[in-house]
């Protein structure tokens, strides 16, 4: 591992129990590990960098406006976000569910290069559904709040 333990956990901007309460391991052992009295094996680097990938929710709140301004650029707008970060229960291994609204004539592949290009601006994994086709009742409208 290049950077020490206790730099990638500065660098995601978590404190020991932020971590700890995140990966499950107890907080002392994550002291232990950064001060190098204790060293984790292969598998407790992958849990800790794991618990050390930002929240889908944390990610929206870095960069919404720009999300917003790149929703513009594929002429999509109205972003909105239901499922486990509408509901606030998002964790490390969630995904960040966008509704939108699309312009006239913007399709599927501009739909798809938005998802792509928005999973490299926000570094989490990104579903993009369309509202055109949702009733008015659909779940996923109802749930679904501002971004």
């Amino acid at each position: 591992m290049g950077e020490s333990l206790r730099e990638l956990r500065e660098r995601a901007g978590l404190s020991q129990a932020q971590l700890a309460a995140r990966s499950g391991v107890a907080q002392p052992n994550i002291a232990a590990y950064e001060s190098g009295r204790r060293h984790p094996s292969a598998a407790m680097v992958d849990r800790l960098q794991a618990a050390m990938r930002p929240l889908p929710r944390e990610a929206l709140e870095r960069h919404r406006d720009e999300l917003k301004d790149l929703a513009s650029e594929f002429g999509l707008s109205n972003i909105r976000v239901f499922g486990s970060v509408g509901q606030g229960t998002d964790t490390t291994e969630s995904d960040l569910d966008i509704l939108v609204t699309r312009s006239p004539n913007i399709g599927l592949l501009a739909i798809a290069e938005f998802t792509i290009a928005a999973e490299e601006l926000l570094g989490v994994p990104v579903d993009v559904v369309t509202d055109g086709g949702l009733p008015m009742d659909h779940p996923i409208r109802q749930s679904a709040v501002a971004a």
